[in-house]
């Protein structure tokens, strides 16, 4: 599949896109090989339940910017890197939050994370749906956890970070790629 990208978004208490974190991989080994934070400043002026992460130290400087440039910069970007597919953790949230981003194929970590037929780690003993998800606990911290074995883990809530967290989860899951179904519509 050639270079993937992770992207998490934060959101300002309008429900507005205030910051996004991409991590450009390699498909196979997943291996860094780009990152991209974008942080919208109309979008900041209003606050959101994490603005207080919005600039913790990250290996990708902040680019301060409209939306409008975010997204312009972030397609050309995926663009020449060959990205093809984004991956996201609850993917639905940020694909409704990004739909300038719908040319590309979008597929969910968590709907593979979060059932006991595709994720080995899940304990016998948790309690799960029929359909095998669990019914709690599936979220980004407690499924890095669950993989990780690093109960120590907290989830930071910055965009960049966070996506560099959903990147591990895939990578601890050990899976193709292509097992994650691509997203209708």
């Amino acid at each position: 599949m050639g270079n993937i990208a992770v992207i998490d978004t934060e959101t300002n208490w309008a429900d507005a896109v205030m910051s996004i974190g991409t991590v450009v991989a390699d498909s196979e080994s997943f291996t860094v090989t780009g990152q991209r934070y974008h942080v919208l400043t109309a979008e900041c002026v209003l606050g959101g339940m994490y603005e207080d992460v919005l600039f913790l130290p990250t290996p990708a400087k902040p680019i301060l910017c409209t939306r409008q440039e975010a997204l312009v910069d972030l397609r050309d970007w995926l663009e020449g890197l060959n990205v093809e597919t984004i991956f996201a953790y609850n993917a639905l949230f940020d694909r409704r939050h990004l739909p300038e981003l719908s040319q590309w194929v979008w597929r969910d970590i968590m709907a593979r994370a979060a059932y006991r037929q595709h994720n080995p780690k899940i304990p016998k003993w948790a309690e799960c749906c029929t359909t095998g998800r669990l019914k709690r606990g599936y979220g980004v911290e407690p499924m890095l956890r669950l993989l990780s074995g690093n109960r120590d883990y907290r989830e930071t809530h910055n965009a960049l970070l966070d996506a560099m967290d959903e990147l591990e989860i895939l990578r601890l899951l050990g899976q193709n790629v292509e097992c994650y179904c691509p997203m209708n519509g």
